[in-house]
C-alpha cells in the first residue's frame, strides 16, 4: 500500500510498524478488513463507530480497522499536556490511536497525517487519493464515517473525501453498507429508512476502554466518555414512546448507500431529501393534532 502523505503510519496490533513486514505481508493481513471506519480525528472512530467495532471484536469472520485522516496537533492542552508542543500532540495522539487498536482487536490502524487545513482545503486530492489506496487494498464490505449534518467541519470534509474516492474508485469497489455516524450533531431526527438503528450495549467495558485510552482528550476538558455513553443510552431510551426499553444502548447511523448508488446525486440534494422527509414527519404530526 503506497500512501501520498510521508507522515502516514500503519499501524497493525501485535505486529507494530508495517515497515516491519514486506509489502506482500501487509496487503495480505490489510485484505481481511471487512469493517472500516474512517475519521477526521483521532479519537472519531472509537467515539462514534461502536456497531462496527462490536461486530468485530472477537469475531472469526469480520475484522474491523481504522483510518485517521488528521494528526491531532490542534487538540486542546490543559493540565499535563498544556506545555506539549504541536510535535508532541501528534506522538501522543498517535499512541493513543495504537493503543485503541490493540484493545479493540482491529486488523490494522492507519493515520494518513494531514493536518485539519489540508483534508479541509489544500490536499483534498492527495486525501482522496489515499482513502482510494486503502479501499482498494482492503475492499472492506461495510463502510463508516461521519455523517451529512454533523457541524464539524474536519468532519464533513472526511465524509466529501471519502465519497469522492468510492466515486471515483466505481460499483466494484463500493461497500455493501455504507453510514455516516454521530459526533458533533445527533441523528435521532431522521425518519424511516433513513436512520440505521444498531444495538450497541454489549461488552460496555470494552468500548470504556476504547475510549479511555484517548487521555489527552479527556483531560482537556472534555468529557467525551460519559457524554458517548449518555448519548447511546438516551437513544435507548428515547427510541420508542410506546413500549419499555429492549435494549440498554443503540447507536444511529445515517444510510450513505443512496450517494453511492446514484453518483449523480448532490449530497447537498441527498441531504435536501432528507431534510423534508423530516420536515414532512413534523408538519403531518401537527396537522393531524390540530
Amino acid at each position: 500500500m503506497k500512501l501520498t502523505n510521508p507522515q502516514a503510519v500503519v499501524y497493525l496490533p501485535g505486529i507494530g510498524s508495517a515497515d516491519n513486514l514486506c509489502p506482500v505481508e501487509v496487503q495480505n493481513i490489510l485484505a481481511g478488513t471487512t469493517h472500516l471506519g474512517i475519521g477526521a480525528h483521532p479519537d472519531d472512530v472509537e467515539f462514534m463507530m461502536w456497531q462496527g467495532i462490536l461486530q468485530c471484536f472477537q469475531s472469526a469472520d469480520s475484522h474491523f480497522a481504522s483510518v485517521v485522516i488528521t494528526n491531532g496537533q490542534g487538540s486542546s492542552r490543559v493540565g499535563t499536556y498544556a506545555d506539549y508542543s504541536d510535535g508532541q500532540m501528534i506522538t501522543v495522539r498517535l499512541k493513543e490511536q495504537s493503543c485503541a487498536a490493540e484493545v479493540g482487536g482491529y486488523v490494522a490502524s492507519v493515520s494518513l497525517g494531514y493536518t485539519s487545513q489540508e483534508l479541509r482545503q489544500t490536499a483534498k486530492d492527495r486525501v482522496c487519493a489515499d482513502i482510494k489506496e486503502i479501499v482498494r487494498c482492503m475492499r472492506p464490505r461495510v463502510i463508516y464515517t461521519h455523517n451529512l449534518a454533523d457541524r464539524h467541519d474536519s468532519h464533513v470534509a472526511a465524509l466529501l473525501r471519502t465519497l469522492q474516492a468510492l466515486r471515483e474508485l466505481g460499483p466494484d469497489y463500493y461497500p455493501q453498507e455504507f453510514y455516516g455516524c454521530e459526533v458533533w450533531r445527533s441523528l435521532d431526527w431522521l425518519t424511516g429508512s433513513d436512520r440505521r438503528i444498531c444495538d450497541v450495549g454489549e461488552h460496555p467495558n470494552l468500548m470504556r476502554a476504547l475510549m479511555g485510552v484517548y487521555d489527552s482528550q479527556i483531560a482537556g476538558g472534555k468529557s467525551y466518555d460519559a457524554a458517548n455513553f449518555g448519548r447511546r443510552q438516551s437513544n435507548a431510551t428515547y427510541n420508542d414512546a410506546y413500549h419499555a426499553d429492549n435494549a440498554s444502548m443503540l447507536e444511529l447511523t445515517m444510510d450513505l448507500r443512496p450517494l453511492l448508488a446514484d453518483p449523480a446525486l448532490s449530497p447537498a440534494e441527498y441531504f435536501a431529501q432528507m431534510h423534508k422527509r423530516f420536515g414532512d414527519d413534523v408538519q403531518e404530526r401537527l396537522l393531524s393534532m390540530s
